[in-house]
């Protein structure tokens, strides 16, 4: 049986322009053929952060100087990311698989996530996105209800909410590609968010975050392993004193202790440690790894990495 694997990759596995993000793919690209060559079943996710932004900002901008044209939806902006993302990650990953003499198809599906109407984090804005603006074309954004901050400078950006998946919407297909032992790209930068109204879905104005669908998305297709890359070889605690702790192999009761004691960062590192908290304790017999792109396969072996099981 290939062992079922979840990953999500980090800012530093995409890169952040066009140019570089054909660049660090390539690299990307083989370590996850790595792990296809290691008989993982790999489901690819991804974050988006930049791009959704250079997406949002120049959409946005092109509304800003043609009166004829409406700025782009933070859905739209994200469908759009998920896509281009996709197809670089796919023609990265075909080639290094067919220079190494194998044959898997790599699909991406634009994958949108529900949300709640009701999630408190609607009223607590956390991700700034999109371009800099006036103060009077921020009144503006705000008397649309948008929410805007003030940066330094005297200039102005969106702020938009972060709320917790609640469900994958196309996790069907996903899971049929994944069946048909192929390799997909799902969920990118967390999704789109949509809210239910009736038979319909709309988009809603947010940015999820990734680490809480890829928990989403491994619990979906009953992945094995979640692997989420960072920046780090391993999680760090007390990190802020003169003696940090690297954190091996921990349990959940061990991961829980730490989050109680608040020592992971609100928006780095603790919705990832909350996502695999909540991926293995829902069966026996899975695993959780944070570790950086260079360590990926070591830490699979248990070699390194933080794991939780």
């Amino acid at each position: 049986m290939k062992k079922k694997v979840v990953i999500a990759l980090g800012h530093r596995a995409l890169g952040t322009t066009f140019p570089e993000q054909k660049i660090a793919l390539k690299n990307s690209a083989k370590v996850m053929a790595d792990l296809v060559e290691a008989d993982c079943q790999l489901i690819i996710t991804h974050s988006n952060a930049p791009q959704v932004g250079m997406i949002h900002t120049a959409m946005n901008e092109f509304a800003h100087f043609h009166s004829d044209y409406t700025g782009a939806p933070m859905s739209v902006c994200s469908a759009m990311s998920q896509g281009y993302i996709g197809y670089d990650i796919q023609n990265a990953l075909r080639e290094e698989l067919l220079k190494r003499g194998i044959y898997k198809p790599v699909s991406t599906i634009i994958t949108q996530v529900l949300v709640d109407p009701y999630d408190e984090a609607f009223y607590r804005q956390v991700k700034v996105i999109g371009r800099y603006m006036t103060k009077e074309e921020a009144e503006k954004e705000e008397a649309k209800g948008n929410h805007v901050v003030e940066e330094t400078g005297g200039r102005y950006r969106r702020i938009v909410s972060s709320p917790r998946p609640q469900a994958i919407i196309e996790i069907d297909a996903i899971n049929a590609l994944v069946d048909a032992g192929q390799l997909v790209v799902a969920c990118g930068g967390g999704g789109i968010p949509v809210m239910e109204q009736a038979h319909a879905l709309k988009g809603a104005s947010a940015i999820i975050e990734k680490d809480y669908t890829a928990g989403k998305l491994a619990e979906g297709t009953d992945a094995d392993v979640l692997m989420i890359l960072t920046n780090d070889e391993k999680v760090d605690i007390d990190r802020h004193t003169d003696s940090p702790v690297e954190l091996g192999r921990i349990t959940v009761e061990e991961a829980l202790e730490h989050i109680e004691k608040k020592q992971f960062g609100e928006t780095a590192m603790l919705p990832k440690i909350r996502a695999s908290v909540d991926f293995v304790s829902k069966r026996e017999g899975r695993t959780a790894i944070i570790t950086n792109l260079e360590h990926a396969l070591e830490a699979l072996e248990g070699k390194t990495g933080t794991i939780i099981a």
